[in-house]
């Protein structure tokens, strides 16, 4: 896998300034592995919502210390092609999850605690 450090130098490469100006965005991507140290941290946020989730955190624009302005999308798509080969969607990712039955429990607590479904009181006279 590769290392957010490599990311940013690619970003570099790609779009000038430095390390430091794409570091915190790739470093973001890969902090699931705090999770879980291998691929599957990836389902977390290399994908469509991801690039999305991470243009609302660090903004619609990156400045590099170069003076120029991108877009933080495209440095998330960079990074995700880079490790994919392409952007997929959250919805991908779920078709690979197989189902276990713990997954699908719930517990029915709409009697409980909605008090139009409760039984109505019957007053006795």
């Amino acid at each position: 896998m590769a290392h957010p450090y490599h990311h940013a130098l690619s970003s570099v490469k790609k779009w000038g300034g430095t390390v430091e100006d794409f570091l915190a965005v790739h470093s973001w991507f890969d902090q699931s592995k705090e999770i879980t140290a291998d691929f599957r941290h990836r389902a977390l946020r290399h994908h469509a919502e991801g690039i999305f989730m991470a243009e609302t955190i660090f903004g619609q624009t990156l400045t590099l210390s170069t003076g120029r302005i991108i877009p933080t999308r495209w440095v998330g798509e960079q990074h995700v092609r880079e490790d994919l080969g392409f952007i997929p969607s959250f919805a991908d990712w779920v078709k690979a999850i197989r189902p276990e039955p713990w997954m699908g429990r719930a517990a029915q607590i709409e009697a409980l605690v909605d008090p139009h479904l409760a039984s109505p009181v019957v007053e006795v006279t």
